[in-house]
C-alpha cells in the first residue's frame, strides 16, 4: 500500500509547467512539516516535494501561495537521473491526488474567482459562528 496523507505550509509559491505533448499542467512545491519530538528536544522539520497533475496543478498556481496551509492526500515515488557531472541523483516525491486549500488569504490574482477582497469563493457567503449547530 503506497498512501500519504501529509499537513504543512508551503516554503514558496507553486511553480508550474506544462508537457510538451498533452499539454498538461504540472505543479510542484515543497511543503514544510513540523516533525513530533519530545518534551525538550530541537524541532525538527521535514520538506517534502509535492507534484500535482491537471486541473488541480492550475488550482494550486492559482489560489496557493508561500506559507498556506494544505493538506495532502497522495503516494510517494521515487526517481533517479544523471546529472551534469554524471552523478546518479536519487529522488522522492509524493505525487498528490487530492489538495486541500485548508487556509485561505488575500487574492492573488484579478480573476481568481473570490467575491471582492473578503476572501470568500464565488457562489459563498460567510456564516457566524452562532448560525453553526455544533
Amino acid at each position: 500500500m503506497n498512501v500519504t496523507v501529509l499537513i504543512g505550509r508551503l516554503t514558496r509559491d507553486p511553480e508550474v509547467r506544462y508537457t510538451p505533448n498533452s499539454q498538461m499542467a504540472v505543479a510542484t512545491f515543497t511543503l514544510a512539516i513540523d516533525r513530533p519530538t519530545g518534551k525538550d528536544k530541537e524541532k525538527q522539520t521535514d520538506f517534502p516535494r509535492i507534484t500535482v497533475f491537471g486541473k488541480q496543478a492550475e488550482n494550486c498556481e492559482r489560489f496557493l501561495a508561500k506559507g498556506r496551509l494544505v493538506g495532502i492526500q497522495g503516494r510517494i515515488q521515487t526517481g533517479s537521473y544523471k546529472n551534469k557531472e554524471g552523478v546518479t541523483v536519487y529522488t522522492t516525491d509524493v505525487v498528490a491526488n487530492n489538495v486541500q486549500f485548508l487556509e485561505w488569504g488575500e487574492k492573488r490574482e484579478a480573476d481568481n474567482g473570490f467575491a471582492g477582497d473578503t476572501g470568500i469563493p464565488e457562489g459563498f457567503s460567510s456564516v457566524d459562528d452562532d448560525m453553526i449547530p455544533f
